[in-house]
């Protein structure tokens, strides 16, 4: 695939996110890619592999865990909750900063996504049900087990380590930490009509059901600052084994309360022809960052027109940017892509991952 961006393309302009100008509107989306150490820490490579595309207006870290137990939905994922943790991700700041480079951490809580044979410990979630899904664990391929209910004095224990996690971040350096609330982890099944069962002060009504996730970007935001902060949603996406009726309700409150913050950006995982974009577009008046969901062959055609009539800030792309480490310089020039390798995805080692050849590279290596 080639697709050609004009020379005075709105994605290729200058976008102020928090405290900070990205280069570009074309922000590299968070991809897992299980290549961390055993303990969580960050391998050497993944310097080298964000680094490599610190051309992206920002980067959005993989998913890293707040704490041990929030961990467990694959192997080899990252954390932040240890020195030896913040110490690498200090390095990988430091060598994407070094090329001009701007980058957020994402931080998660699994919640039902987790096992226990990944993280050592039972999976919680909001309600005791679980997701119809299999994970890969040490010993193979096994059925998510049903998840423990959070108990409600439990839950600002979680709200502290997002809170903690986030001060390692920008100790180490980073610009920012983007909090997930998506993708069927734990935010979003704490924001979810159907499996957020609880009875209590975070369940039942759209209010909340979005306490936790609004709790967390406030307690971040106040440890670091609300430009320093953005939220990944992700209203009804499926990820997960997730079920909503209504999708827009606890997404609404959300927004409403987290509004007179003034975080840095809303990430949104939608598509943007169904109403509820329209929707959640019209509730929020600060920098909206789209992420389509769609592979390597993402309509930069439709994201630059969302982009130029201001309906979106920037767009956040996954596998192009996995593929191509110069994609901006890709769709400058109107190059061909990298195709990207799916059996490499997660798999140990620098073989799809940091070896897919730039322009430069290819060419040199041709001639």
């Amino acid at each position: 695939m080639t697709y050609a961006l004009p020379a005075d393309a709105a994605l290729l302009r200058p976008v102020r996110i928090g405290y900070a100008d990205a280069r570009n509107r074309l922000f590299m989306a968070p991809l897992t890619r299980s290549r961390a150490q055993d303990d969580g820490t960050p391998s050497d490579l993944a310097v080298q592999y964000y680094t490599q595309r610190a051309a992206a207006g920002l980067i959005i870290s993989e998913a890293t865990a707040v704490s041990a137990s929030a961990n467990g939905a694959y192997l080899n994922t990252p954390g932040m909750y240890t020195d030896r943790h913040e110490a690498k991700w200090a390095e990988i700041a430091e060598s994407v900063h070094e090329v001009d480079g701007l980058m957020f951490v994402q931080l998660w809580h699994v919640g039902r996504m987790g096992h226990p044979d990944i993280s050592g410990v039972h999976p919680v979630a909001p309600s005791a049900i679980a997701a119809d899904l299999t994970t890969h664990t040490p010993s193979g391929k096994q059925a998510l087990p049903v998840p423990r209910a959070l108990e409600t004095d439990e839950i600002a224990t979680i709200v502290d380590d997002f809170r903690a996690a986030a001060r390692r971040a920008v100790d180490a350096g980073m610009d920012g930490v983007e909090i997930h609330g998506a993708n069927g982890y734990l935010l979003h099944e704490f924001l979810s009509d159907v499996v957020n069962q609880r009875t209590d002060r975070y369940g039942g009504s759209p209010e909340n059901r979005a306490r936790l996730a609004a709790e967390i970007v406030e307690a971040v935001a106040a440890e670091i600052g609300a430009d320093r902060v953005g939220l990944r949603i992700s209203p009804g996406n499926g990820a997960g084994d997730m079920h909503e009726v209504d999708d827009v309700a606890a997404y609404e409150a959300l927004l409403s309360r987290i509004a007179p913050l003034d975080i840095a950006y809303l990430h949104v995982l939608i598509d943007p022809d169904v109403p509820a974009f329209g929707t959640l577009r019209g509730l929020w008046s600060g920098p909206l960052v789209l992420n389509t969901g769609r592979e390597v062959d993402t309509r930069f055609c439709q994201l630059e027109e969302l982009a130029e009539w201001g309906v979106i800030s920037a767009a956040a792309v996954g596998r192009a940017f996995l593929a191509n480490p110069d994609l901006i310089d890709r769709l400058i020039l109107g190059a061909e892509l990298n195709e990207p390798d799916v059996a490499t995805f997660y798999a140990p080692g620098p073989v799809g991952y940091v070896d897919y050849p730039t322009l430069a590279e290819a060419e040199l290596k041709n001639a």
